[in-house]
Formats: C-alpha cells, structure tokens, sequence
C-alpha cells in the first residue's frame, strides 16, 4: 500500500508552479501539453507533438524558451526540399581552401537550448540521421571533429507518424508523444476570448530556470528511490505491451524512469509514487489509440491489488453462498432412541410409516433388523457451525483491511492531485472513480459475506446428545486464494 502523499513545501515547486501558471495563460486546453514539455525539458528530453496545424504548437514551443535564462531559440518548418545548410548553419568557405568541411554553427540548430521543428519528418534521411545524434548525445558531427551542443529540448511537431526505418528511429528520440486536438466544444469560447487577449508577456527573470536549476533537479532525481511495487507495475505493462505487440526499447524504459523520478524531484520527493505512472502513456505508446489503451490499463489497475480484485472476490463470497445454500438444503436420516434409522409420520404419515417400517422390517428378517428412515433436513453441530463461520469471520478481516487499504490509496490520490505538478487531471479523476467503485463492490461483497455468516448461524441444529456424539469439523469451504 502506497502511503498518503504529502505536500512539499519546496520553494523549486512553488516556482514550477508560478512558471507553469505564466507558460499557460491563454492557451486553451493545453495545460497538459504545456507540463509535458517543460518535464521533458527538465529531464533533458524531447517532445512530439502529433496534430493538425493551427493547434498552438509552435507557439508552446516559443513559450518554452522563455522559461530558460538566457536560452537560445531555433525554429524550422522543414520539407522534402530542406537541405542541411536550414538546420546545421552553411558551410564554411575559409574551412574549405583549407580542405576541411565545416560548418558556421553560430544561430542554427547544434548552437540552440530549445528547438522547434516542425513537420520533422518532413526531410530527408540525410537531415534525420544527423539529428539521430545531435538530439540523443547533444553532438554535432562538424568537418573532422564533434561539436558539444548546449541543446536543453526540442520540440518537433508532425501530423504522420513515420513508418519507415530511418523516421522510426527518429521517432524513438522524442520521449514524449503528445497527441495534440483542436480545442473541444466546451472550450470553444474561452478561446475566441484568449484571441481578444493582450498579447502573451514572458515569465519574469525571476521564475525562469537557468543551468544550475538543471543540475539542482538532475542532482535530486539521481537520488529519488524507485519502490519494488512500482517497478512491478512497470514490469508487467512492459509484459503487456509486448503480448500486444508495441515494441518499446529497452532504452525508451530507462529514460522513462529518469523522467519519473526527475518529476518527482521537481516537487520535492524522495520517491517516485505510484500515481507517477500516469505519466506513462505518453512515454511508452506511438499514438493517441495506443495511449488511450495504456490509459485504461492504468486506471483498471493502480491503487487495486489484483487479489482481491472484485471479480475474484465476488467468486469466494459465491463460494461460501453456494456452500450455505448446500448445507440449508440437505436432507439428512432420522435415528431413534436405539439408534435404529426410521421414517417420521409427521413428514409421510403414520400409515405410511408403519407400512414403509413392515415392509423393510419383513424384508431384513424381523423386527430386530434397520429399518429405513425417512429423511429431514439436516441439523449440524456447534463444531461445524463455528468452523464455518470462522473462515468467513477471516474473510471479513481481510475484506475490511482491503477496504482501510483502498481508503488509503484514495486519500494518497487526492493529496497528490491536490500538490501535483505534472499528472493530467482527467487520469487522475478516472483513477479515482475506479476506487470508489472498487469500495463500494467491496462493501457490498463484505455484506453478502456477512448475510452467509447469518445463514450459517441459522443452520438447523442437532441436539445437545447429538453433538456430543456427532462433532466433527468440516473441511474449509475450497475458494481462491486471497493474498
């Protein structure tokens, strides 16, 4: 069970949030893309942008750079058309009368902090296997030698998504792949209304991070603990989307796990949470389909532990109903005083019995010989009485600590939707829809339980003499193990 998560109050977080809050103003729907991209930017890593034009892309972008002190910004739309000399700067001209092939970097892509490509897989092999490095080890390949670039984050924008071998390892270099819609009905006026606004103002000197703020979280996030049950929870949705058939590289995994712990640094932690994982879509899934299936399987599973998930527990509370409604309803043989089996008159009539009692009498040989009974309900000791309802007493314990433990994993949710920086606000309300629907059909089987403790107490019981002679316990009612 995770543990309640509990604001920090860190001066780095409160600045995270004033500087998102500034990144933000006035584009409409966008607060998750905007976090996104400065995480990624933290973390040293690059974001996609997958959508139409005309849905505020660029203009992130731009907003982005300014959240960096003294960052310097590079942006090109390329096409099929693009050649280097766009991106990495023209060639040098004194560099070739001296036989060497260099390029004037100054102002261009491998000399840039934050970068905005749009329609990046626009270009040619050429221009995309040159970034291959440039974007994974901060390197530019220049004549002879390798240029160390100051590159902080790119942002590349496209509406295709690439199948081809060269754009597919590109595509591997974006950590984040962030589908990108118009803005919703709902939103439509707020955005007619942020068309009216002044113009943007960029954040203050103040809020904006410089190269120290980057070494200060890289520092923290190098120290944030990953817990075994988090690590479990990736290793079965590694399992999951490779059953599926969505490949994800073994790197994409590692510099998945940076990004966690680097946002959970940010906000002052010393651990990666279990609700860290919501970021996990964008990071692990190519498209918004894929992501919203990952989406799913989060939200199904995060905060509920598979043993007593309720389709499982639903079948051991079935088990001891199905076992109660056996007991209430078998017929047991009559003994009387002699221990001779007899039928009752009270159930066939006298007649009956005394002509059924004849008849077997004849047939055994006389009057000495078992007579055959007729049956009853059957009536059960205190031994097998109290066997039963011990195991469901257990079972109701566990049920109950489940539910404290469900509790917990809710009040940890809501304190971390309350201080969260980064998470998406829409995942964390469906997580928390699904626990408190996972309570309440926990609640409901606790209370079917309890109605079977009931009905094994109202067994017909055996008399006192008969209990004495007649005491043994039952075997346990067979269900599914409970963890």
């Amino acid at each position: 069970m995770s543990a309640p998560a509990v604001a920090v109050e860190s001066p780095f977080a409160s600045r995270l949030a004033a500087l998102l809050a500034m990144l933000e103003r006035g584009l409409v729907e966008r607060r998750h893309v905007v976090r996104l991209a400065l995480l990624a930017a933290l973390a040293g890593e690059h974001t996609l942008l997958i959508g139409p034009p005309g849905t505020a892309k660029s203009e992130l972008a731009r907003r982005l750079h300014r959240a960096f002190r003294d960052a310097r910004y590079f942006e090109r739309l390329l096409t099929r058309f693009s050649v280097p000399e766009e991106l990495f700067g023209p060639l040098s001209i004194r560099a070739l009368e001296e036989d060497r092939y260099e390029r004037h970097t100054d102002g261009f892509l491998p000399d840039a902090t934050i970068a905005f490509i749009d329609e990046v897989f626009k270009a040619n092999s050429a221009i995309l296997n040159a970034l291959l490095t440039l974007l994974n080890e901060r390197e530019f390949d220049n004549g002879a030698g390798r240029q160390l670039c100051p590159l902080v984050s790119v942002i590349g924008a496209t509406n295709v998504v690439p199948d081809d071998e060269v754009g597919e390892a590109f595509f591997d270099r974006f950590l984040l792949r962030v589908p990108v819609g118009r803005v919703s009905a709902d939103g439509f006026a707020a955005l007619l209304e942020a068309g009216c606004a002044d113009e943007w103002s960029p954040p203050d000197e103040a809020l904006a991070l410089g190269d120290e703020d980057l070494g200060a979280v890289s520092l923290a996030a190098h120290a944030v603990a990953l817990s075994a049950r988090v690590v479990g929870v990736l290793a079965d949705l590694r399992a999951q989307l490779a059953e599926q058939g969505t490949y994800v590289s073994d790197r994409r995994w590692v510099k998945t796990v940076w990004l966690l712990r680097v946002a959970a640094a940010a906000e002052g932690r010393a651990e990666v949470g279990l609700w860290d994982l919501l970021l996990l879509p964008a990071c692990v899934a190519p498209d918004a389909e894929r992501q919203a299936e990952v989406a799913d399987w989060l939200h199904a599973r995060l905060g509920v532990r598979e043993a007593y998930a309720p389709p499982r527990l639903t079948r051991v509370v079935q088990a001891f109903q199905a076992q109660l409604e056996t007991e209430q309803n078998a017929n047991d043989l009559d003994y009387d005083e002699s221990g001779r089996l007899r039928f009752s008159p009270s159930e066939v009539g006298t007649e009956k019995a005394e002509e059924l009692a004849g008849e077997i009498g004849d047939a055994k040989g006389g009057a000495g010989a078992l007579r055959m009974s007729y049956s009853r309900r059957r009536r059960y000791g205190p031994a097998h009485i109290a066997a039963r309802t011990a195991q469901i007493d257990d079972l109701l314990a566990r049920i109950a600590a489940y539910a404290e433990e469900l509790a917990a994993e809710r009040a940890s949710l809501a304190a971390t939707r309350a201080r969260t920086l980064w998470l998406d606000e829409v995942l964390l309300a469906r997580v928390d829809a699904h626990l408190a629907a996972t309570a309440a059909l926990i609640a409901e089987l606790a209370e079917r339980a309890r109605d079977a403790r009931r009905g094994f107490e109202n067994l017909p019981r055996l008399s006192a003499d008969e209990a004495a002679r007649y005491a043994d316990v039952p075997e346990p009612v067979a269900h599914e193990p409970l963890a």
